[in-house]
């Protein structure tokens, strides 16, 4: 079964998010939605994720899940929301507990234990779901954080931060439970399959003389001009040079409000006392 793709990208946070159908049985999943954030005020709005309802209605679709390639350090997610007008269920992979027992001491986020439990489920690597005629199989691509998953649906690859466009090169990995060597063996498994399969990212931030964001291309592109993996850069040659570039990078503007969100599938802090949500920012830990 061919499936339906929509990408809906959010300029703000230069995040991809996905619409995947099977347009005969009008089934579908949503993969990485976008809560809008405006960290200078700290408000909330669905502008993004009602772009994606819309796109739901007009085709007809029941949404089954919201799929997250991994608990997000650049966006918060929609997931709740979505999953309250759609009924769709929220699934990540199961190592998302390894992120939150990192992070949950950081942020004294004492109602996240560190068993997933805010997820309806916990995806194993070669774990498919059924969606209409859709097979969504799960595949562990660890890295750029030690729970990110990619999605493989027929011929097409949802590789959330593993890769981005060939002359973008590659995500990060220096953050909690990151690791350069990981990043470069998951990215390698991806780059095994056919050359025609198609990857699509979930960010791209445009590189300079390139005038359009992009977020798809292929196994046979990233292979042959992929700027920090292509055919015949060695795993240690990609460990350093990734090491070293991520020595450069400031943290994303959103990582504190992001994670601890998303750690909790999209839900916010508990209220305090005083019937208030707050998000914590803690100094010095990052």
């Amino acid at each position: 079964m061919k499936p339906a793709i929509q990408a809906f990208f959010d300029e703000q946070t230069f995040t991809v998010t996905y619409l995947v159908s099977d347009p005969v049985a009008q089934r579908g999943v949503i993969i990485d939605p976008v809560l809008d954030f405006d960290p200078k005020s700290a408000r909330t709005a669905t502008r993004s994720a009602d772009r994606l309802l819309a796109a739901v209605k007009e085709a007809g679709l029941t949404v089954e899940w919201i799929l997250e390639t991994h608990a997000h350090a650049d966006h918060l997610s929609a997931a709740p929301y979505l999953k309250t007008m759609t009924g769709a269920k929220v699934a990540i992979g199961e190592h998302i507990k390894d992120v939150q027992k990192a992070f949950a001491p950081i942020f004294d986020a004492k109602d996240v234990t560190g068993d997933g439990a805010q997820f309806d489920r916990l995806l194993k690597d070669g774990e498919t779901l059924s969606v209409g005629g859709l097979d969504i199989e799960v595949m562990y691509t660890p890295g750029h954080t030690p729970a990110c998953v990619s999605y493989r649906i027929a011929d097409n690859v949802f590789v959330g931060d593993t890769l981005f466009m060939p002359d973008y090169g590659t995500a990060r990995a220096d953050f909690p439970g990151g690791d350069a060597r990981a990043l470069y063996r998951s990215i390698r498994h991806i780059l095994s399959l056919p050359t025609e399969t198609h990857l699509w990212m979930c960010h791209d931030y445009k590189t300079a003389g390139r005038e359009d964001y992009a977020w798809h291309s292929t196994v046979g592109e990233e292979r042959a001009l992929n700027v920090h993996i292509h055919d015949g850069i060695g795993e240690e040659a990609f460990v350093a040079m990734r090491t070293a570039r991520d020595k450069t990078l400031e943290m994303p503007v959103l990582i504190l409000p992001s994670i601890q969100v998303n750690i909790r599938a999209g839900q916010m802090p508990p209220k305090d006392m005083n019937g208030e949500v707050y998000l914590r920012l803690p100094l010095n830990r990052l």
